[in-house]
């Protein structure tokens, strides 16, 4: 069933009124790719009647009022994709179109959603229940931040939203507890994987530098970051405050992960995959098509790369599904009158990180200074691509399943590591599993802004695509590579994208389309070398480019003027910003 979002909905469970009401900036898609939709299955599952309010007009109450006020909490996410990455592009141009609004025109999504909804709140329900901010765009705003919009340090979005509480990370486990915490008026405040405001400091918690100061010091802000990177992981994290005026950010350590088989209850709650008829009536949403019929296998990613949040607000582990709950998805997808065999992903962040992990850091957590494949692929990781094998083979012999496709990207060089299973995984890949193209993001050429970038050399590229194209010759098929590419990134000069145009036309043998202006997104590395300049590990002066000209130049180089294709613009606003990150 849908999550009810009109009163007729919600009198027809026989409900008298909702314990919790969700608040969006999407349209209401109803899929475990997205958020809101699968935090509010899990609180229905938990038992609390739910219900949701997507894309509320912020100039009425027309919207706001609908399923009148909870009696234990709003829950605020400003969408699958932090607002004002869905609403500008990377030179500071409003979108015309939004993936995930009915009817693709951009006109429903406010300039900072979760402010903007929690000011609407607050209008029409004076002294209400608590307000809960979470999703993306709260996740990765929750301490003081550069926001490239405004060109400067902001305060905690808590602060601004003026809410009462925030979840970080994926928080399922979270809200399950603040919600079991309200209902049964306990205190909250040491609750795993949230932020609160107070006015004292918690006995061992880490003090950030304030606000004000990580606000004038670029050097304090820089401090400041790496801290809040390091207590991410939920085996070592410490809780962190940072003053705001005579006011403190208390951040809880995260919550643990889910284990498999929690996570295997979440995805195999029941969900419609499709819009609500109540948004069906204005159009379609283009972001269904991507995720309608696709199947994720597992969360987290050690590839870290510096321009992805998916390490601060998914993590640093990989955790995945059992083949037997994939295959029970599966097997209900079959079922679906709107299937035609297709299953259009299998995968996650990146797909070939389903099934195997560091040992050490399953059980000590993720490392201090060192990092898993950024820099080589760490000897304790031990890659088998064995699992992914098997579980693509399981998969594609269902009743009712003709293909099973991979297209959510891989890193070439995990795979080329993986000495024992890496090219049985590939010529499966090749032989049964790519829809044409396989999208790799090797982003450039040029080893100095790879390591900014902190992706690998282009060696394991050039190996990958002989061998890809090796394969796929044998095959007999018709099919190949996309690469992914960016410009402007902190430490890229016109002389680097030069040379990546020519490595692109000798190395790769193409003329590159999908190249995308970098933009600093919060609670990114990246976005902390273009704010301070200097590259955080060695205090060496970065060139950035940050006139809109200059980047547009250096994108022009490679791509000789012609536009990005919107599956590029898709590929990085969603999921902060991959896509199908939540």
């Amino acid at each position: 069933m849908f999550i009810p979002t009109t009163q007729q909905e919600v009198k027809a469970l026989g409900w008298d009124g909702l314990d919790i009401v969700l608040v969006t900036g999407d349209s209401y898609i109803d899929s475990p790719y997205v958020g809101v939709a699968l935090i509010g299955k899990v609180l229905l599952d938990a038992g609390y009647r739910v219900g949701l309010i997507a894309q509320p007009d912020v100039n009425s109450d027309r919207d706001i009022k609908r399923l009148g006020e909870p009696g234990l909490f709003w829950g605020v996410t400003g969408g699958c994709i932090d607002s004002m990455v869905a609403n500008y592009t990377a030179t500071g141009k409003r979108r015309k179109q939004d993936d995930y609004t009915a009817g693709g025109q951009n006109t429903r999504r406010p300039d900072r959603a979760c402010i903007s909804y929690c000011n609407l709140i607050r209008r029409y329900f004076k002294d209400t229940v608590p307000i809960v901010l979470g999703g993306l765009e709260a996740s990765l705003r929750r301490v003081a931040h550069y926001d490239f919009w405004d060109n400067k340090i902001r305060r905690s979005i808590l602060f601004d939203a003026r809410a009462d509480v925030l979840l970080y990370g994926m928080a399922e486990r979270s809200i399950k507890e603040l919600s079991d915490a309200l209902k049964e008026g306990r205190e909250y405040k040491g609750i795993s994987g949230i932020c609160y405001i107070d006015h004292k400091v918690p006995e061992g918690y880490i003090s950030l530098p304030a606000y004000e100061k990580a606000a004038k010091d670029k050097q304090a802000f820089s401090e400041m970051f790496t801290t809040l990177y390091r207590n991410n992981d939920p085996l070592t994290a410490k809780g962190l405050v940072q003053k705001h005026g005579n006011r403190y950010l208390v951040q809880n350590p995260p919550a643990g992960y889910l284990s498999r088989k929690e996570l295997d209850t979440v995805h195999n709650l029941p969900f419609e995959r499709d819009l609500h008829p109540l948004d069906a009536k204005k159009g379609s949403v283009r972001a269904l098509d991507t995720i309608r019929f696709s199947i994720p296998t597992h969360r987290g990613c050690y590839g870290e790369c510096h321009f992805c949040a998916i390490a601060v607000h998914q993590g640093r582990t990989v955790r995945w599904r059992s083949r037997e709950s994939i295959l029970k998805e599966a097997r209900e997808l079959s079922r679906h009158p709107q299937f035609k065999g297709i299953i259009s992903d299998l995968g996650g962040p990146t797909a070939n990180m389903y099934g195997f992990e560091c040992a050490k850091k399953l059980k000590h957590g993720a490392c201090d200074k060192k990092r898993c494949i950024s820099d080589g692929i760490c000897e304790s990781l031990k890659p088998d691509h064995q699992h992914q094998v098997e579980l693509l083979k399981s998969v594609a012999k269902l009743p009712g399943v003709k293909k099973v496709f991979v297209t959510s990207g891989l890193r070439y060089d995990l795979l080329q590591a993986d000495k024992r299973s890496g090219r049985r995984y590939l010529k499966e890949l090749v032989a049964h599993h790519v829809s044409g193209q396989l999208k790799v993001a090797p982003e450039h050429s040029e080893r100095r802004v790879l390591q900014c970038m902190g992706k690998p050399g282009v060696k394991d590229l050039l190996q990958f695509r002989d061998t890809f194209n090796r394969m796929t010759e044998q095959a007999g098929k018709k099919q190949f590579l996309t690469y992914y590419l960016i410009a402007a990134h902190p430490g890229c000069t016109e002389e680097d994208m030069q040379k990546l145009k020519q490595f692109a036309s000798r190395e790769l043998k193409i003329t590159p389309e999908q190249v995308q202006i970098f933009t600093p997104t919060p609670s990114t590395f990246s976005s902390l070398m273009y704010y301070t300049g200097q590259n955080p590990w060695t205090g060496e002066h970065l060139f950035v480019e940050k006139s809109t000209q200059g980047k547009e130049r250096q994108k022009r180089i490679i791509t000789g003027g012609r536009p990005t294709s919107r599956t590029t613009m898709h590929r990085k606003k969603s999921g902060g910003y991959k896509r199908k990150g939540r």
